[in-house]
């Protein structure tokens, strides 16, 4: 129970200390105008109160990751713990906050468009086409487990058919309204529903805080097969959601589009990352004082799904009435991230065709293949989606990690608050890739008979940060001499005017 409260007080006091911190070194202007006061159209750019858009901000980006991803993450053992903590503070807050404050100085701008304004149009071709094949990937993910939930819920005739059927068609309705007409209306609501879930299984974990592990009893991986699931590179990547997520960066430029001003940005960008790095914290710490530890948690996790235990730990702690609302919570939770993901891939779609979306049938002309697309995705296997979708999740933060790193060095700022995640998140996306089942071992086990080993992975992770680091201190000094030269030729343009 000490470990937790510890944990909990770091990641507030992350938010007032290091969170001012990175506004301080961003430059956060509030005499700023923002894109809502010169491009409102009714439509994405429209005006909201600070308290909706923080609320929209948090749903969007809370998704199952940080309920479902911490309940499977904290099999890691403790360094889960730690990884929510320290990940959300100077990694996944930061990469919020910085991604959002860009697209705010850049007209609310889509992420492709930020990361390719910095890293190349070359880049910016890769980052259109990945970020537009994650949002699809994320309205297909996040549609099955809410109807898993509703299914439990609802009478039999309401199956889980039915329910995917339901959720999809408030997806399309989402992506084509104005926000302020069913996102900035269904919202606060969710989020009631979402907090009343947080403040309350907290309280009751407090209440059975007996069976609460300590965060420095029996420090290592609790997986049962541990080898081949190491704490680097899984647990990153597992927990995603809770800690560092790329896909907040693109919901980032959507609640850009509807802020009043840069002195809401820090609490909207940087405050709902720390919000859900602490119901992730709650979340892995009630699924372990819920089960007895570990070991029952894996027992429970080895003979049902994640939906079950959310399912069952809510009924059992809040009773009937408590424990409906608190997995109406948690159903609001990926639903909330679906219908925005596929509303981002609209934005993302429109900004690269350079298509308005005021008029409605501009709009259906964007989404109806989004839609389409989405489908036929959506009728791949579930658990092949989730694990393309963690990695690509990733990857994502790693491109925004630099391209706010090279925008930082290039406005001479502190830019090693990204330098450094943007590092360490390149290590773990690539190591990854190389050493899970899904990633290369797969040609490596076809044409070789062999999976990739762990040691060859981690060398090509660490290597390929090594080499990225490499090529940004060139850049750098490719920088530093080109404002030299611009300094000279000016303090020689000064001296002939002062001759003249």
């Amino acid at each position: 129970m000490y470990s937790f409260f510890i944990a909990l007080a770091l990641l507030v006091g992350g938010y007032f200390i290091y969170g001012k911190f990175v506004s301080r070194v961003f430059g956060q202007d509030p005499s700023r105008p923002t894109p809502v006061k010169t491009m409102a159209d009714g439509v994405d750019y429209v005006e909201l109160p600070t308290w909706k858009v923080f609320l929209i901000q948090f749903l969007n980006i809370a998704g199952l990751g940080p309920i479902f991803g911490a309940v499977m993450g904290i099999m890691f053992g403790p360094a889960a713990f730690l990884w929510i903590v320290f990940g959300t503070i100077l990694a996944g807050a930061v990469h919020d906050y910085l991604s959002g404050m860009l697209s705010l100085r850049r007209d609310g701008a889509s992420l492709p468009e930020i990361v390719g304004s910095e890293l190349g149009g070359k880049i910016k071709l890769v980052m259109r086409g990945f970020a537009l094949l994650l949002m699809i990937l994320v309205g297909a993910v996040f549609v099955y487990n809410p109807a898993d939930l509703l299914a439990m819920l609802t009478p039999e005739s309401f199956d889980r058919l039915f329910w995917i059927a339901v959720i999809f068609i408030y997806y399309m309705a989402a992506t084509l309204l104005p926000i302020d007409k069913l996102i900035g209306k269904l919202y606060p609501l969710f989020g009631v529903a979402l907090l009343f879930m947080a403040v309350g299984i907290m309280v009751m974990m407090l209440a059975h805080a007996g069976s609460m592990p300590e965060i420095w009893d029996g420090f290592y991986n609790h997986k049962p097969d541990p080898d081949a699931n190491p704490i680097f590179p899984m647990m990153f990547v597992s927990i995603a959601c809770g800690a560092i997520s790329g896909f907040h960066a693109t919901q980032s430029p959507m609640m850009a589009r509807c802020l009043s001003s840069e002195k809401h940005a820090r609490p909207v960008f940087y405050g709902a990352m720390v919000t859900e790095g602490i119901v992730a914290l709650i979340w892995a710490a009630a699924a372990i004082t819920f089960t007895g530890g570990y070991t029952g948690l894996q027992n429970y996790l080895g003979g049902s799904s994640p939906a079950i235990l959310v399912n069952d730990l809510s009924r059992s702690w809040l009773g009937t009435f408590g424990g409906v609302l608190a997995v109406l919570g948690v159903i609001a939770a990926p639903i909330t991230s679906g219908d925005t993901a596929l509303r981002s891939a609209r934005l993302i779609a429109a900004d690269f065709m350079g298509i308005k979306q005021k008029k409605i049938m501009k709009r259906l002309s964007v989404s109806i293949p989004i839609f389409i697309l989405c489908f036929i995705i959506m009728l791949l296997p579930y658990e092949i989606l989730w694990r393309y979708f963690a990695w690509c999740n990733q990857m994502l933060s790693v491109f925004t990690l630099w391209a706010v790193t090279v925008y930082l060095a290039s406005q001479k700022k502190l830019y090693m608050v990204t330098l450094i995640p943007a590092l360490f998140m390149t290590c773990v996306t690539v190591t990854y890739i190389f050493f899970a089942p899904e990633g290369f071992s797969i040609i490596t086990s076809n044409l070789l008979g062999a999976s990739i080993p762990y040691e060859a992975a981690l060398g090509v992770g660490i290597a390929t940060s090594g080499f990225l680091l490499l090529l940004f201190t060139r850049w750098l000094k490719g920088l530093d001499a080109v404002g030299i030269g611009m300094q000279t030729a000016s303090g020689v343009a000064d001296d002939e005017s002062t001759e003249h």
